[in-house]
């Protein structure tokens, strides 16, 4: 029989919990961009994010383009492969270092990224126009603030008295 909760255990509270928040929103908005491009373009987020990030920084291994969206590297790669035999994404050897392979978006790809570019664009506007300016601009420092210091002191998690992961 499951144990119920008691008055000692802690509690909690999902919905007020910040990286829950952070994450239900990421998903839903993820979700409601593909919900724009993902049957025209027969595309999922994860594919998605992986041409957005080869139309801005072209030229990344699988590994840096993992590194950059925060993403499984097994996602990535699958999503790679996926792009790369749907003729969106070349792989090329690194000409400084031949261990090393390169993607770069295929001219399809660039037709997708400048198709799916600009409604991308416009939903983060929407989004933003919910917002004053002054909040934008408190929501911008606060996002950059949560990254940079924030999320640096939480992966250790030393001062949390669990082990240091390296």
């Amino acid at each position: 029989m499951p144990r119920k909760a008691t008055s000692v255990d802690p509690v909690l509270d999902l919905e007020r919990f910040l990286p829950y928040r952070l994450s239900i929103l990421s998903n839903t908005i993820s979700q409601a961009i593909a919900g724009v491009y993902g049957d025209r373009f027969n595309l999922n987020v994860t594919q998605w994010r992986v041409i957005a990030v080869l139309g801005r920084y072209p030229d990344l291994s699988a590994v840096d383009v993992a590194e950059r969206t925060k993403m499984d590297k097994v996602a990535i790669s699958r999503a790679v492969n996926d792009l790369i035999a749907g003729g969106r994404l070349n792989r090329s050897i690194d000409k400084s270092d031949r261990r090393r392979s390169v993607l770069s978006l295929s001219e399809h790809g660039w037709e997708v990224y400048r198709e799916i570019a600009p409604l991308a664009l416009a939903c983060e506007a929407r989004l933003k126009s919910a917002l004053t300016a002054t909040e934008r601009e408190a929501l911008e420092r606060i996002l950059d603030k949560l990254t940079t210091a924030g999320v640096g002191l939480l992966l250790t998690g030393e001062d949390l008295g669990m082990p240091v992961r390296s």
